[in-house]
């Protein structure tokens, strides 16, 4: 029974872990900025002529979007290379730098 908590303590970090890893912030970051970019992206491709005479003649839409699609790859890369890691289990952590070795190892 004394074992129980012990497996349930660290099924409950390693879900901990990964929910760290799902939320790290530059996957959101990243996921957006593709999201809108892909949107405005598209949005450059159906611009009108009176719209562009009113942007002088540049299509921001198409820029700006290309540009988001452009950044929220560099986030998604940025993790990719770097990925999150996992906080070192809470037993490494309460033993300590001057804890003696386990018995038996």
């Amino acid at each position: 029974m004394g074992e129980d908590w012990r497996e349930e303590e660290l099924e409950l970090e390693a879900t901990s872990a990964s929910a760290a890893r799902l939320f790290d912030i530059r996957r959101v970051i990243g996921l957006l900025f593709v999201i809108y970019g892909v949107l405005v992206t598209v949005a450059g491709f159906f611009v009108s002529d009176a719209d562009l005479a009113k942007a002088q003649d540049i299509n921001i839409n198409l820029w700006t979007g290309l540009a988001m699609l452009a950044l929220g790859l560099l986030f998604l890369l940025w993790l990719r290379l770097s990925p999150t890691v996992p906080p070192p289990p809470r037993r490494a952590q309460e033993d300590g730098p001057g804890a003696a070795p386990p018995a038996g190892g």
